[in-house]
């Protein structure tokens, strides 16, 4: 049974989902594009149909080709061609689609003799590549001509096959009309793309006009003191404080807009006028240049590059336009103004007043306003601070010409101001108390990171006190220009509040901005020999552990044995002696050889533990220090003493120190808030519990400070009572040195000079104020000999805290519970008797005396009969006789005066 024709060329020449209604579309296609287009498109979908043949040939015979069916398979034969002229005599409905105009049998019998004339060239090709696949890898790329020549002549072959099974349309001839119709839309068509891929270019990742108030404006950081006082501005590139529109003088605002942008108040966010007088001036110049608004500065100074180019620009104006419709025009000059540069590192109006001024913004005149309004053009070249400072005054008589011009002011005004002589700011840095800020900004960055410190806008208020300050810092350099002939160059000054721990004043060295000398060097943080002053945390821990302010220490000579080192031989700093004395005498008088001997009764290792627990941070290693410790052989920091003796002065509790009492980010959230309450000690409201007459404001604002505990508060006490013995130190400092304050018998004060006169000491305190003094050299040379603690330290000592208490009263230590008072004699430290001097002196109620002295113990200088011999214990303060010599190996022994009785000739 015969196939049908029809059947046989649907099934062989069309893709079983090519569909009549395709055709049929695909034919009004090619009748609407013209030939040209057709033409285009057919030898590309024959082409796309020969290299998917082709590359599954190329998997399928993994790069060699063996599978490679015959061409001739891909050709029409003879009998197919036949099938076709058969179909197109019984006029099949698929080549009734092409026009009426083109006989379906011309065209296939056209095609008919193309195919039986190439027929036989295929055949040997098809051989050819037979041959080309058993040929190695290498050889088959010297045959590519060859092989090229053949692919191209297959694609005209499927091209020629693809016109049977696309009807092929009329061309008719296309009127003119219709010609130049489609070439103004292809036109149109092309400009449109063209345009639209322009403006998406432009408008890739433009930013947002809500940007300019949601990102994070680099702000600088403020420094206050505790009422107010700004100290010092942080900031990386930028220093900027932001201000509201309404703070700004009108005249400024008017200034602005005349050199600026006259028509702001018109214009859309560009100005067509300002564009075109650009383009002039740009063309003349030769360079992309002016022409910008307000607005368009604002959003390039803020979210746009500074490049200079066309992209850039349309960006600009674009934005510009965005930001217009967003915003009203007093919220954008209020972010210009608090936006545009005005020179070094001053970026909004109120800094530029600050820097050029020192003013707040809501103090300029008219002319300082107009010489600020000139300077965003070129802030180099209209500095006054430049190397032309007639360019400024010629720039600020031009912003005045203009304001004149657009209304703003009269003329006189304008006259008056351009006669105005302007004085302008110290170009200093502008930094006060700057060992103190500097290292405030320290503990900031090493806090919060440096990015949010310099960039954040943190209001910070410290605990300084900046006219105390001030004062602290006149009175440094006054004394140390004194102290030059004793080779004396630098001083140091911390003042802080004892029962809080807040830092009040802090002194680094003679002068910050001494670079010769080294005065941005902060002493006051520095490791430094304290001398005698680190007695205090000897004595300490020996009044915690069985001794008594009445307790007889020998003032002699000694010698002590230490293992692997030379012998250990202290010595007072007179170099003199004074025989047995008590331990209020010995610490009173800062005695050295009292000391060593008391430090050797407990061993070295005690005194760093007690030393840590007052606020020591820098001794370490117990086995790197030896007796010597108790004279200032261990190094320490000034900050770390004032610590200590605030520790002393707080009753045993050690303060935490303070620094900043506030933060305040960008945002007004409180990152710290560290005000505290003294009179919420643990102390006080014991003592108010216990007592009806004593009160505690329970209601005030801040929490109890915090702190620890770390020295008997009766201990504390009985420190504070010695060191504000006057008659006590008098037999070595007089009765009038500068380490009595005036109507003051309350304030405590301690000396120390170290050995090697390096260093010399003045700690003194209330209960409200304490005042470290620190005297020397940077370079460690040595003093004068005659630089002690008196003369060199406590001059500044007396004077700063002689100004702090100036009018307040003396307020008496109170004495905690558990202390017992007797009278004793303190030639021998027990009870009084006849025939002793006594005195009253402060107990432990634990380790009160028990025995008193008999009036037989003493005897006059002049009662000794001739030839009689002194006994083994009697001292001899005159003639102390060979050194006592110590062996530190042997155990330590609980520390005893000699057995009683005996005599003490006095």
């Amino acid at each position: 049974m015969s196939q049908d024709p029809k059947q046989i060329l649907t099934n062989e020449y069309l893709a079983p989902k090519l569909k009549k209604v395709s055709l049929k579309l695909i034919t009004r296609f090619v009748s609407l594009v013209g030939k040209p287009t057709y033409l285009i498109l057919l030898y590309f979908v024959s082409f796309l149909f020969f290299l998917f043949r082709i590359t599954g040939y190329y998997i399928n015979s993994k790069l060699k080709f063996k599978n490679l069916k015959s061409i001739k398979n891909a050709l029409l034969t003879k009998k197919k061609a036949g099938i076709i002229y058969q179909a197109s005599k019984t006029k099949l409905s698929t080549f009734q689609k092409l026009r009426k105009n083109i006989k379906a049998k011309k065209i296939i019998e056209k095609i008919s003799d193309l195919f039986w004339k190439i027929e036989v060239f295929f055949l040997a090709s098809d051989k050819l590549i037979r041959k080309f696949v058993k040929i190695d890898q290498p050889s088959l790329a010297a045959k590519l001509n060859s092989f090229f020549s053949l692919v191209l002549l297959k694609l005209k072959i499927i091209s020629i096959r693809l016109v049977l099974l696309i009807p092929r349309p009329s061309f008719r001839r296309i009127s003119k009309v219709r010609f130049l119709i489609f070439i103004l839309f292809s036109i149109i068509l092309l400009f449109a793309g063209a345009a639209g891929l322009f403006w998406y270019y432009i408008f890739k990742d433009l930013p947002k006009p809500d940007e300019l108030t949601k990102r994070d404006i680099e702000v600088s950081t403020k420094i206050y003191d505790r009422n107010g006082m700004l100290l010092y501005k942080i900031y990386d590139e930028k220093n900027r404080t932001p201000v509201r529109l309404e703070d700004i003088p009108v005249h400024i605002r008017s200034a602005t807009l005349a050199i600026e942008d006259a028509e702001f108040y018109s214009h859309p966010g560009f100005s067509i006028k300002g564009i075109a007088r650009s383009i002039i001036k740009n063309y003349q110049k030769g360079q992309l240049t002016g022409g910008s608004t307000i607005t368009q500065q604002l959003v390039k100074n803020a979210l746009l590059s500074s490049e200079k180019t066309i992209v850039r620009k349309l960006r600009e104006i674009t934005l510009a336009i965005e930001v217009e419709l967003a915003y009203e025009k007093n919220q954008i000059l209020e972010m210009y103004l608090n936006e545009v540069s005005y020179g070094s590192t001053a970026y909004g109006v109120q800094e530029a007043a600050r820097m050029y001024f020192a003013k707040d913004v809501t103090r300029l005149s008219l002319a300082e306003a107009a010489l600020l309004a000139g300077l965003p053009k070129s802030p180099t070249q209209y500095s006054p601070f430049g190397v032309n400072p007639e360019a400024a005054d010629a720039r600020k008589n031009e912003v005045l010409h203009q304001m004149k011009m657009n209304g703003f002011i009269t003329q006189k005004q304008e006259d008056e101001a351009k006669k105005e002589d302007l004085v302008f700011a110290d170009n200093r840095i502008d930094i006060k108390a700057p060992h103190f800020v500097i290292y405030v900004r320290g503990l900031l960055e090493e806090k919060y990171g440096k990015e949010l410190v310099e960039k954040g806008g943190l209001e910070v208020t410290t605990t300084l006190d900046y006219k105390i300050q001030q004062l602290a810092e006149k009175v440094v350099k006054e004394e140390v220009d004194k102290l030059a002939k004793l080779n004396v160059t630098n001083a140091a000054a911390i003042v802080m509040n004892p029962n809080t721990g807040e830092i009040l004043t802090m002194v680094g060295s003679y002068d910050y901005f001494d670079s010769e000398n080294d005065g941005n060097v902060n002493v006051a943080v520095a490791e430094r020999q304290p001398g005698s002053s680190i007695k205090v945390v000897n004595y300490a821990y020996a009044l915690s552990n069985g001794f008594t302010s009445a307790t007889i220490i020998p003032d002699t000579p000694v010698t002590f044995l230490v293992p692997d080192q030379p012998p250990y031989i202290p010595r007072n700093y007179e170099g003199g002696f004074r025989g047995n004395m008590t331990l209020r005498s010995a610490l009173a008088e800062s005695r050295n050889i009292p000391a060593v001997r008391v430090l050797n009764s407990y061993g070295v290792k005690n005194m760093i533990d007690m030393g840590t627990k007052m606020g020591i941070t820098t001794w370490k290693d117990p086995s790197q220090y030896g007796l010597s410790l108790t004279l200032g052989g261990g190094e320490v920091k000034p900050i770390d003493l004032a610590r200590v003796f605030a520790t002393v002065a707080n009753y045993g509790r050690r303060p935490n120190l303070i620094f900043v009492s506030k933060i305040i980010n960008q945002s007004g959230k409180i990152l710290e808030d560290n005000f505290c309450d003294a009179q919420k000690s643990p102390r006080l409201i014991r003592i108010a519990s216990a007592s009806d007459s004593a009160q505690i404001n329970s209601t005030s604002a801040g929490p109890a400070c915090s702190g620890e505990q770390v020295l008997d508060e009766r201990v504390a006490y009985m420190i504070t009572e010695i060191l504000r013995d006057n008659e006590a130190r008098a037999p070595s400092f007089g009765l009038n040195s500068q380490l009595v304050i005036p109507n003051h018998k309350e304030v405590a004060v301690k000396t120390g000079t170290s050995n090697n006169l390096r260093d010399n000491w003045t700690i003194g305190y209330n209960q409200n104020y304490l005042v470290l003094v620190w005297v020397g050299n940077n370079d460690n040379s040595e003093m004068a000999r005659v630089a002690s603690g008196v003369t060199g330290a406590s001059p500044i000592f007396n004077k700063i805290m002689s100004a702090l208490l100036a009018n307040s009263e003396n307020h008496d230590w109170e004495v905690p519970g558990g202390l017992v008072k007797f009278s004793i004699c303190p030639l021998v430290g027990t009870l009084a008797c006849s025939g002793c001097p006594n005195r009253m002196e402060w107990f432990l109620e634990e380790n009160k005396p028990e025995t008193a002295c008999k009036s037989d113990w003493f005897k006059k200088e002049d009662s000794s009969e001739p030839g009689e011999e002194k006994k083994d214990n009697e001292v001899d303060i005159k003639n102390p006789g060979s050194p006592e010599v110590v062996d530190t190996t042997k155990p330590k022994k609980k520390f005893t005066f000699p057995n009683l009785p005996f005599r003490i000739q006095r």
